[in-house]
């Protein structure tokens, strides 16, 4: 198969899904391997680059989705009459960042550094599609683990974990030069 061919198609199944379709998916369905099927993606990007398209290749950690320029969403809001969604809060913000950073986490984890109840944030954060149940882990209750998705990595234009920032270290103060 040619590989205009192959971008044609690739083009076609990401348009039509809409969310992240897998790598894995996409080497199926091309019976390529990984590497031949990032080839065909990156080209893809490219492709949409030279020619000035409004569609842009995202690539996420094993997946891979076909959106719309930046630059082009408050057209896409304009016409669509989309309402821009409420900011996250302080609370939201702080809860992803512990997610993120040691995914993955459970809601007692979540409230023992944060030092607050954190059960209505990590709800409205699953139910936003921000975090998602990662399992149980194998402790008494049972807790509920949980992770960030696809949607955060979009949200916070990340391709992937590794793209966080690195943390800051804190320097603590020693007992006793506080006395002094």
């Amino acid at each position: 198969m040619k590989r205009i061919k192959q971008q044609a198609i690739l083009e076609a199944v990401l348009f039509a899904s809409g969310d992240p379709v897998p790598v894995s998916r996409l080497c199926e369905l091309f019976d390529m391997p990984k590497d031949a099927v990032c080839k065909l993606v990156h080209s893809l990007r490219d492709t949409l680059d030279e020619a000035g398209s409004a569609l842009a290749v995202l690539v996420l950690d094993n997946a891979v989705q076909l959106v719309t320029r930046s630059e082009f969403a408050p057209y896409i809001k304009q016409a669509l009459s989309i309402a821009r969604s409420a900011p996250l809060s302080q609370a939201a913000m702080e809860v992803l960042a512990i997610a993120a950073y040691n995914q993955p986490v459970t809601k007692s984890f979540i409230e023992q550094v944060r030092g607050v109840d954190s059960s209505s944030t990590v709800n409205s954060l699953v139910q936003k599609g921000l975090l998602e149940e990662a399992g149980r882990l194998d402790l008494p209750g049972k807790p509920i683990s949980y992770k960030t998705t696809s949607v955060f990595l979009r949200s916070f234009q990340l391709s992937s974990l590794a793209d966080l920032p690195p943390l800051q270290e804190t320097k603590t103060v020693p007992d006793s030069a506080q006395a002094e």
